[in-house]
């Protein structure tokens, strides 16, 4: 309440030189923006192993977006507000519920953005609050009722056209299942200093030290058909990580436009609070004193539009991915990443819905992927296999399979999207991926109205 009290005060007295510079009350409103979200989700978790209870969640939520028109040259105010209600659906049961959704509280709610910024569009922008942050290794990972939020300062400068540098310190962050801003990440278990953080992957303890956040540096560019950015990350006390990823399409205007891409990642850290000496749980099972990760990638692919009044523009892909192995470090070499593991929403090609090379560790992986819309964008249709080979968790596939559906016309800004992963292999023995080393079937049913 005193939050939501706090930026109501901050609106008003941020908007106060908009009105008095403003000719009319009734300019300043129309300058401003509001705009959201109307969520309704039901995943279904099913499992092949025997004594091992299905789960399931459900929720209808909503996303509320407010942001003043400029003043004083180009200051302005954002405000944000979510919640979710399981309407007494989750039962009494924690086991057959899925707790990612929204943990086990039947309603969630929070002040996901309250910020200041200042911004000249096409070159300059500087916000400090709370914010949406999109980066490879520190995004919202929306795929769930609420997104992740983060408590930051972020810049942005582009001094020539198609250059952007960024820059950002975050301070604290918000979990999809969290009502608040934490000093944690997806490595600190569920109830770390009274934050219902679920879908992480826990190895630290109770008593661990707090996070003490990011700084992270990025440059991009995009020139004639030519991607590229490189970024670096210090997760304070957890792992410093260069990364860097390009790609080229060639146009040719023929309906098939060929690309190519590739990425790599370095990481490096000899005081981790992961490391085994600091009491933390063995990552992938493997104890290890260091951040020692190295990872890359190569991507291959096409982007068509070759019977666009049927099936209209596509995609297809193949990649590849590999973490090397490192004796003697964490994870035996794992990628390290605070804040999408068990999220899956990392950047490698290879990364599928429900996990990827991060969750699993050092070995390789490839993925093909197609991609298509239909009947003039009216349905968007992705599909997907993935094989992964690892060093301590063996081997297994992942089959994916996604339709959405836009109906338009009068119900523009609806959209019914149904995604499902079945995923099979892995160890036999020790921490099998999927209970029971058996089939897993994730369903997602997801019902979005943008306004």
């Amino acid at each position: 309440m005193n939050k939501i009290l706090f930026s109501a005060v901050l609106f008003v007295s941020a908007s106060y030189p908009v009105l008095a510079a403003a000719d009319t009350l009734t300019q300043f409103f129309q300058k401003s923006k509001i705009s959201g979200q109307v969520r309704s989700y039901y995943f279904s978790r099913l499992y092949g192993a025997a004594n091992v209870p299905n789960q399931d969640s459900f929720a209808l939520g909503g996303l509320l977006d407010i942001k003043t028109a400029p003043f004083l040259g180009g200051f302005g105010v954002g405000v944000s507000f979510y919640t979710a209600n399981d309407l007494g659906t989750h039962g009494y049961s924690p086991s057959t519920v899925d707790t990612t959704m929204m943990g086990l509280t039947p309603s969630l709610n929070a002040l996901g953005q309250a910020y200041i910024q200042y911004a000249k569009p096409g070159q300059l922008l500087v916000r400090a609050g709370d914010q949406i942050i999109n980066t490879p290794w520190m995004n919202n990972s929306d795929a769930r009722i609420l997104p992740a939020t983060y408590q930051a300062l972020f810049a942005q400068y582009s001094p020539l056209p198609g250059v952007k540098l960024e820059a950002l310190r975050e301070f604290r962050w918000k979990s999809r299942t969290s009502p608040n801003y934490y000093k944690d990440n997806l490595y600190y278990g569920t109830g770390y200093s009274g934050d219902p953080i679920y879908g992480g992957v826990q190895k630290l303890l109770s008593s661990a030290p707090q996070a003490q956040g990011t700084l992270a540096f990025g440059a991009s560019t995009a020139i004639v058909g030519a991607k590229a950015q490189v970024w670096y990350y210090d997760f304070y006390h957890f792992a410093k990580m260069f990364y860097g990823s390009g790609s080229y399409t060639l146009k040719t205007a023929t309906g098939i436009d060929p690309f190519v891409g590739a990425q790599f990642v370095r990481e490096w850290e000899n005081n981790s609070l992961l490391n085994s000496r600091m009491g933390a749980q063995p990552v992938d099972n493997i104890i290890g004193n260091t951040v020692n990760g190295s990872a890359w990638g190569v991507q291959v692919g096409a982007n068509f539009d070759i019977v666009p009044t049927i099936l209209g523009k596509g995609q297809l892909t193949w990649s590849y991915n590999e973490i090397v192995p490192h004796v003697g470090a964490i994870g035996g070499g794992a990628i390290v990443s605070p804040y999408t593991i068990g999220y899956a929403t990392d950047p490698l090609y290879t990364t599928s819905m429900i996990r990827g090379l991060v969750e699993m560790g050092p070995g390789d992986g490839w993925k093909v992927k197609w991609i298509q819309n239909i009947l003039h964008k009216q349905f968007l249709w992705m599909a997907a296999f993935a094989r992964y080979h690892t060093y301590y968790s063996g081997n297994s596939n992942d089959v994916y399979v996604d339709l959405t559906y836009f109906p338009g016309g009068m119900f523009k800004g609806l959209s019914i999207r149904d995604r499902m992963e079945v995923a099979n292999g892995g160890l036999v023995h020790d921490a099998p991926l999927n209970p029971g080393n058996k089939t897993f079937v994730y369903n997602r049913v997801m019902l979005t109205y943008l306004f």
